[in-house]
């Protein structure tokens, strides 16, 4: 099964990767890795790294002329600010002259960190508690992205809210949603689509009140959240169990989610809106389309028991703003005891619109899994052998 670890820090040298599991035979590029990564850096209000960052990926193992091996596979992202950090994050030395940072940001892992490991200095939790470290993650995750393109799956997102901006007529991103989905590709998509937004909002009004509100935070030194949208089209039924509670994939899917830096929420469907409603008005009846079997509504997005029944999945995320303030809330010194303004550390005022990338590269591996351990082989060509796309 594919699992894969990152390592490095948010100014240290560079981020490394290693991701074991996929099949051999994928075909895959260097360009097709940076374009995710490209998106993950893109959207209104993102902060002064990422006019330092170019994120590129260097491979060093697990491909050969273009296609997996099988074998593990090892992947690196140079800092490129780490030249401005040589001192402050050197390998080697003692440290002595180097400024300690005492003083945690509110909301932050900064103190947390510190003490379950018992730091001197905040530094130490700042650097791998940093959402940089998604990077690294995307580049991971988009082996098994492509993977899943592969055998007709396809994973999109798109931007719902900002603040307390939200799409006006969710009916009328409904409808383009599925006008767009009614391929397998149709996630494919709707994240181009949402692309073309500097906020990824699929609806150009709400776009506009979007970047109004972060163009306010940003001028009252604050910051801004809110809530995406995850959809995969193409998905058998089948997928994931209803067995044991560790293999039910909603769980999975969720908790993938839930591991994102500053995501504190997860819906599935219609989940907590469902909860408001009689039963008679939440379960998606059953119909016959074309000679298929479907659903005429998908509240329960493409989710039952823990296993897909066939309908395109649908995940709701919600991040909360981040923690650095540049008009900072009250905080303590760890070392004088003393009650002091937080410190500020160079921060986006919205990053809601590369979280959602992040999101559709959090979630491609726990689908590939659940998709490998229903039909898998150690190559794509025998992967495929075992499974028909649906029509």
């Amino acid at each position: 099964m594919i699992r894969y670890l990152t390592a490095g820090e948010s100014h240290g040298q560079a981020l490394v990767g290693i991701i074991e599991g996929i099949p051999a035979g994928l075909p895959i590029s260097t360009e097709y890795i940076d374009h995710q990564l490209r998106r993950r850096q893109q959207g209104y209000g993102r902060g002064g790294r990422m006019k330092i960052e170019s994120d590129t990926v260097t491979i060093l193992s697990g491909i050969r002329h273009g296609k997996t091996l099988g074998s593990p596979i090892a992947l690196l992202v140079k800092n490129k600010d780490s030249q401005n950090w040589s001192e402050k994050m050197a390998i080697e030395g003692t440290g002595v002259g180097i400024e300690k940072i005492s003083i945690p940001r509110p909301g932050h892992v900064d103190y947390a960190g510190t003490i379950k490991y018992g730091f001197d200095d905040i530094r130490n939790t700042i650097e791998r508690g940093s959402a940089r470290e998604t990077a690294m993650r995307v580049a991971c995750c988009t082996f098994a992205r492509k993977l899943l393109e592969e055998v007709g799956i396809f994973v999109g997102s798109h931007v719902l809210s900002i603040g307390s901006v939200s799409v006006s007529d969710r009916r009328q991103i409904d409808r383009l949603i599925a006008r767009r989905t009614k391929a397998s590709c149709g996630a494919y998509k709707i994240t181009e689509e949402a692309d073309k937004s500097e906020v990824r909002i699929l609806d150009a009004a709400t776009e506009r009140k979007a970047i109004a509100m972060i163009k306010r935070a940003k001028k009252q030194g604050d910051t801004l959240g809110g809530i995406f949208e995850v959809i995969v089209t193409g998905a058998p039924v089948g997928l994931g169990s209803y067995v044991q509670f560790d293999r039910k994939l909603d769980g999975l899917l969720a908790q993938a989610l839930m591991s994102i830096h500053a995501v504190k929420g997860v819906e599935i469907g219609a989940g907590f809106a469902n909860a408001e409603q009689n039963g008679s008005e939440v379960h998606d009846a059953f119909q016959v389309r074309d000679g298929k079997i479907r659903r005429t509504t998908n509240r329960a997005g493409g989710l039952e028991g823990g296993v897909t029944n066939g309908e395109m999945i649908v995940l709701h995320a919600a991040m909360k703003p981040i923690a650095t303030l540049a008009h900072p809330l009250k905080s303590i010194d760890l070392k004088s005891g003393k009650l002091v303004d937080a410190r500020y550390e160079r921060s986006d005022v919205c990053a809601l619109p590369a979280c959602s990338v992040i999101g559709e590269a959090a979630i491609a591996p726990v689908l590939a899994n659940a998709f490998l351990e229903k039909f898998g082989g150690d190559s794509l060509q025998e992967i495929c052998l075992r499974y028909s796309k649906p029509e």
